[in-house]
């Protein structure tokens, strides 16, 4: 008995240490996600960005920046989009994926508004970059089937050990994904040829992915105020009859398309949530947010 006590405490002493999951960080709720569905029951990513927060102006707490500290690694979209993170990653040894760059055949770009009155060299002093790329690639889930992929990529080469779990994971969310945009595409098919107007430029990723017809958007890629000269435009689109629906957003402030509808046949749509600031984080939030803002669509466009 004492030699096999011995025996077995000598091979744990002499054997290798076990590898020790990532330890991960994610900029918002879709990307959270993803790599969620990646990670399995392995180990639980971290999101920074908190419930109802703005994704374009965020102030990290002191908790939140000591977990970047000590991250291995940052999956986020980019500075596009959460620039916040981008300043705190600064000297971090973490490794990072930003994914809007890991996908660069993916991207669109923001269609300049017409008559916007603040010139660029304005935006680019508030840090702003509205004529540039439009960075809510989540919304076309076309990059998340690569996403996963990358994600699987980048966990297996900081743990290799559980190679095996991570590709099998990314398989399995790859199937729901496309299961998802398979049921979006039906479900869309019926009102792709009524035109609305959005809140905020935030959609071309999923109305150009499922062939929607975009008539414009209220205010800029970042939300922040429109012109005098686009909001005429919109009313004037909105008194020939020729839009359908405007969608406000769950972070602003409706007054002002409900203005823009009063004395028209416009309707108001339900509130959209692009980036899932009100959901539940976790493996599933990637899938309602998409089915949330398809059912948010279908349902005021269909009348």
């Amino acid at each position: 008995m004492r030699y096999t006590i011995s025996f077995a405490l000598a091979s744990l002493l002499t054997s290798p240490a076990l590898a020790e999951v990532p330890r991960v960080v994610t900029d918002i709720p879709p990307v959270h996600a993803l790599v969620a569905q990646v990670m399995g029951d392995l180990g639980q990513p971290q999101l920074l960005l908190e419930k109802g927060a703005d994704e374009h102006d965020f102030a990290l707490k002191p908790s939140q920046m000591q977990s970047i500290a000590e991250a291995d690694l940052a999956v986020w979209i980019g500075p596009e989009l959460t620039p916040w993170l981008e300043r705190a990653l600064l000297g971090s040894p973490a490794a990072q994926l930003p994914l809007l760059d890991a996908a660069p055949t993916l991207r669109h770009s923001y269609a300049p508004q017409d008559g916007e009155e603040h010139t660029q060299e304005e935006h680019d002093e508030a840090g702003h970059d509205h004529a540039g790329t439009d960075p809510h690639a989540w919304l076309d889930p076309q990059n998340a089937l690569i996403w996963t992929g990358l994600i699987a990529a980048e966990l297996t080469r900081l743990d290799p050990e559980n190679a095996a779990t991570y590709a099998a994971n990314a398989e399995a969310a790859r199937a729901r994904i496309a299961t998802l945009d398979a049921d979006l595409k039906t479900q869309l098919a019926p009102v792709a040829d009524k035109p609305f107007v959005a809140f905020h430029d935030a959609y071309g990723y999923f109305t150009a992915h499922y062939g929607l017809q975009a008539a414009g958007h209220l205010a800029l890629g970042d939300a922040s105020a429109p012109g005098a000269a686009h909001i005429a435009e919109l009313q004037a689109g909105i008194a020939a009859g020729s839009i359908v629906c405007l969608f406000p957003e769950v972070q602003h402030d409706p007054a002002l398309l409900t203005q823009l509808a009063e004395g028209s046949t416009v309707r108001i749509g339900g509130a959209l949530d692009p980036v899932g600031s009100t959901l539940e984080p976790g493996p599933a939030a990637y899938e309602t947010l998409l089915r949330s803002i398809a059912d948010t669509l279908a349902t005021c466009l269909k009348g």
